[in-house]
């Protein structure tokens, strides 16, 4: 077993090379999301047909969703400094070449790729801040790793419509990435120290799990990513790849389980706080998938917005995180503050957001969502740090890079169930509210003097107030799961509180 590397002593200079491997996370998140939201003006611009350009995400999620696991170890037999510039360095190339790209299957191959070196970029943000913050700034080092979570996919959305609607160039869908990209490579080659390399780790590698999990996570998110737009499981393809998915993954947990050297140690499941912590996680992500992406997909066909003009509910959202985070990092060093009940005051905004916006009618514009998205802003940072800080805190330093795998994979995966489970409950409820609407509409035109037809516009009247009525139904159902977790988050296990900078003594002693 290859002994762990060294803590560096933490200064300036390492300062400086962790947050080049912030600003490379964010840039992993932004080539997922930008490109998305772009993704009708791409495809207009490709002349793709919707069905084909739609791949064009799924590409890139499987490609984030089939890294996630296994970026650690490579970063540990690598060194971390080495391959994480190789893939930014990757990650970048591609973002330069894709808009030159105009072959629907290059591009897809291209954008799949894309996925997995930008996905591997975001692990070893954690794995970084495990390693080398010390105790008492450490809790503000994951509250700058909560910001994948919180601030880059809520951002992305102005992101997406500066580049769309005020450059008017899609090139820069891809682009904006670059100079943030290249100043993070320069910070991380400074600022990271570049450890030894252990090549003799590949002869102890679990290469069987390889083949099995990356391909099984690829499959898993085509099928999460596809199945409301192939109409789920009658679809012989979704079919198809949820089997091949829970087969390979199977087999990659069975393998991983029993092997002496595993990517990820699903041991670590076995505490509390991370077993329960982590399920919790993954349901967290699908509520906050409500905060910014179901008003912005709402507002297009209810008053013909554009992106730009959805674009200031991300902001509301994504920009309080650049000081909520900390904040909340500062408020769980306090001796007397629990931090399951932050959680729990954390998931109650949510719940409460939720529950705002399931009031919403065919009338509504941003001002009417924003009451809902501050309540978001100031709930996710309270639940999601306070969750980092529950699970990192059952976690030796050693055990660092198989946590961060754990909980990158798990936070790929919830943000592609979300949209899923989203996706499909609009459209069940969207089918039932359209039935029962026309139902009424019909009752209520065979005592009028209408023509048969009805009265002009009746049916786009009817699926639009249908869409509300389910996006309504959507906010409930995830208001009501956010208040359900609650009573999961109190019984995780309690974790005194960290020394913090103000109570920190500089330590005499000698670390072997």
């Amino acid at each position: 077993m290859t002994p762990a590397p060294a803590r560096a002593a933490f200064g300036p200079r390492l300062a400086v090379g962790l947050v080049g491997i912030l600003l490379a996370a964010m840039v992993a998140g932004l080539n997922g999301r930008v490109p998305a939201l772009a993704l009708a003006d791409i495809q207009g611009d490709l002349g793709f047909a919707r069905d084909d350009a739609s791949w064009l995400g799924t590409a890139y999620a499987a490609g984030e969703l089939a890294v996630m696991p296994f970026a650690t170890w490579f970063a540990i037999t690598f060194s971390m400094r080495r391959f994480h510039l190789a893939m930014l360095a990757a990650a970048m190339a591609l973002s330069v070449l894709m808009p030159w790209v105009r072959e629907l299957h290059l591009l897809l191959a291209l954008r799949a790729l894309h996925g997995l070196c930008s996905g591997a970029l975001i692990p070893l943000l954690m794995m970084a801040a495990l390693r080398f913050l010390p105790p008492a700034i450490n809790l503000h080092g994951l509250a700058l790793y909560a910001l994948t979570a919180t601030f880059s996919p809520n951002v992305a959305l102005w992101l997406a419509a500066a580049c769309v609607d005020r450059l008017e160039d899609l090139r820069w869908v891809y682009w904006h990435v670059v100079p943030i990209g290249l100043a993070a490579m320069a910070m991380v080659a400074w600022g990271i120290p570049q450890d030894p390399a252990a090549p003799q780790r590949l002869r102890q590698a679990d290469w069987l799990g390889l083949a099995a999990g990356a391909p099984g996570l690829a499959l898993a998110a085509v099928a999460l990513d596809q199945g409301v737009r192939l109409d789920g499981f009658r679809s012989p393809l979704v079919t198809a790849a949820t089997l091949g998915a829970a087969v390979f993954v199977l087999i990659f947990a069975a393998s991983e389980w029993r092997h002496p050297a595993p990517f990820i140690r699903l041991q670590m499941l076995g505490r509390r706080n991370l077993g329960l912590g982590f399920g919790v996680f993954v349901l967290l992500l699908m509520v906050c998938a409500t905060a910014v992406a179901l008003p912005a997909n709402l507002l297009g066909p209810l008053q013909g917005f554009r992106i730009e003009q959805s674009a200031p509910i991300g902001l509301m959202v994504g920009l309080p995180q650049l000081a909520l985070g900390s904040a909340v990092a500062q408020l769980l060093y306090q001796r007397r503050v629990d931090a399951r009940h932050v959680f729990a005051a954390g998931l109650a905004c949510i719940a409460a957001g939720c529950w705002l916006a399931s009031g919403i009618t065919g009338e509504w514009r941003v001002p009417q969502f924003a009451a809902a998205a501050m309540l978001h802003a100031i709930g996710q940072p309270m639940a999601i740090v306070p969750l980092l800080f529950l699970a990192t805190s059952v976690v030796q330093p050693v055990e660092g890079a198989h946590v961060a795998g754990i909980v990158n994979t798990l936070r790929a995966f919830g943000a592609l169930l979300g949209g899923s489970v989203i996706g499909q409950l609009l459209a069940v409820r969207g089918r039932f509210h359209h039935e029962m609407l026309l139902d009424r509409a019909g009752r209520l035109l065979a005592r009028l003097p209408w023509p048969p037809a009805g009265p002009p516009g009746l049916a786009e009247t009817v699926a639009l107030q249908a869409n509300v009525l389910a996006a309504a139904d959507v906010y409930r159902v995830f208001g009501v799961l956010a208040l359900l977790l609650i009573p999961a988050v109190l019984m995780l296990q309690r974790m005194p509180a960290p020394a913090g900078p103000a109570s920190s003594l500089p330590s005499k002693s000698v670390h072997p």
